[in-house]
């Protein structure tokens, strides 16, 4: 797909082969998948994606911030051919490999902190977190931990005792791990406590100290306190600069864990290679999935040496750390690095979020745009007043804009959240910008 310049709709999608393909992935695979627009892929680069019918579109989701350095980006594509070519597999619970050490050694030097650190690598965010909650239930012996309302996690059952997006991934699920207490985040256009920043004080981190450790959870009894800097699934959720150093500050008061949930804000799709050096906050455990290895299953929990002090056999797997995993894990780092992603995220991700913005005087539809570098999150409501939702006309809004070859994603009842590839142009977002707001009035005019 050289030379691609803007989407190309050649067939109204879904198109015949797509379908065609839909109804055989409904005979056979899990209902539980939601899928967010018709599109079967069969090929892709840089911010492009081809579907089986011929349509050409332009990712603003990059697989839920995935293909942060692109899809198929060619020195990923080599390393992981590269190593096929050497050795595929062996268990990382038994045998050793270079790559695991060298990527460990990577993400230690990458992540926060002048200090030593341990990794524990798995395939997914959600495993990622597991290890997380393991490690501080190990080291601190304790049972309780502290998570945000909003916050996503994954859908394993530790992981999903901590995520509260909906009621929708948690209904049924009666062995989740139990000890969990949820506070409110710091949604500050929607507080839950009807307050006003700055003059609330951080009311919701005061509410953590002043009533959560003084009147239900015992500070010495908590093992740890999970949070994403910016609440993804949430609906891109950016809190205040100094939410997260107070976190951070109670978390060390109370010898709590601080642990980072970095799955979709990490490498550098913030602007900065981790969300949290924003604020200059050093959790002591981050957990990263997602962008790692460029569209390869891998997740990794990264933590104080002294925390991972558990014995061997506590915790294991078998196929994480595939030594083609962290080949490819190894060239995403190089080229975040050598292509200076987290300099075009901030600069591309600034002049969206002043178009969007701009974009949001003119259309009353859209109630609050935020974001730190190329992830940004846009909500929908019916009344800038009353903030109700407007979830009908964001689902309408997607559809209209995947029609037109831009695909989006939603979040939360009410919002699109943008993760596009970091190599994302100033042209290219042009492009995107245009085909939005062209389709942000079709829909506004409810035309058919």
């Amino acid at each position: 797909m050289e030379n691609v310049k803007r989407p190309k709709i050649v067939v109204r999608p879904p198109g015949p082969k797509a379908k065609k393909f839909i109804e055989r992935d409904g005979k056979v695979m899990s209902q539980s998948l939601t899928r967010t627009s018709p599109l079967v892929g069969v090929d892709e680069s840089g911010v492009w994606v081809k579907d089986i019918d011929g349509n050409i579109f332009m990712d603003l989701g990059s697989g839920i911030a995935v293909t942060n350095v692109g899809h198929k980006h060619p020195k990923v594509v080599e390393a992981i051919k590269r190593q096929s070519d050497k050795l595929i597999f062996l268990n990382s619970c038994d045998y050793f490999t270079l790559p695991q050490v060298e990527l460990a050694e990577r993400l230690c030097q990458v992540t926060p902190g002048n200090f030593e650190k341990r990794v524990f690598m798995g395939n997914s965010g959600a495993e990622a977190v597991e290890a997380a909650l393991k490690i501080a239930q190990w080291h601190t012996r304790n049972f309780y931990v502290i998570g945000f309302i909003g916050g996503f996690h994954g859908r394993t059952m530790g992981s999903l005792q901590l995520t509260t997006t909906s009621v929708g991934a948690r209904r049924h699920f009666k062995g989740m791990m139990q000890g969990v207490f949820h506070v409110p985040y710091a949604y500050c256009y929607r507080c839950p406590f009807k307050q006003e920043y700055p003059d609330c004080g951080m009311w919701c981190v005061n509410y953590i100290e002043e009533i959560m450790l003084k009147k239900v959870i015992p500070p010495d009894d908590l093992a740890c306190m999970v949070v994403e800097p910016i609440q993804g699934a949430a609906g891109y959720i950016v809190p205040p600069d100094d939410y997260l150093p107070a976190l951070a500050k109670l978390c060390k008061k109370n010898g709590i864990i601080f642990v980072d949930d970095e799955v979709q804000s990490g490498f550098c799709r913030t602007g900065k290679w981790f969300a949290c050096e924003h604020s200059e906050v050093e959790p002591d455990i981050i957990t990263v999935s997602k962008a790692i290895a460029g569209g390869l299953p891998c997740g990794a929990a990264i933590a104080r040496k002294e925390l991972m002090d558990w014995d061997p056999g506590a915790h294991e797997n078998t196929l994480g750390g595939s030594p083609v995993v962290c080949e490819a894990a190894l060239a995403v780092l190089d080229i975040l690095k050598e292509e200076k992603l987290d300099k075009n995220a901030e600069q591309v991700g600034g002049f969206l979020l002043k178009r969007f913005r701009e974009m949001a005087e003119s259309h009353e539809i859209i109630g609050d745009v935020r974001g730190k570098g190329l992830m940004i999150g846009i909500e929908f409501v019916k009344d800038r007043r009353t903030k109700e939702y407007a979830t009908e006309f964001r689902n309408k809004l997607l559809d209209e804009a995947f029609e037109r070859g831009l695909m989006l994603l939603a979040a939360g009842p009410t919002s699109l959240r943008l993760a596009p590839p970091l190599v994302l142009t100033k042209e290219q977002a042009e492009v995107a910008l245009e085909i939005f707001e062209e389709s942000l009035k079709k829909v506004e005019k409810g035309s058919p």
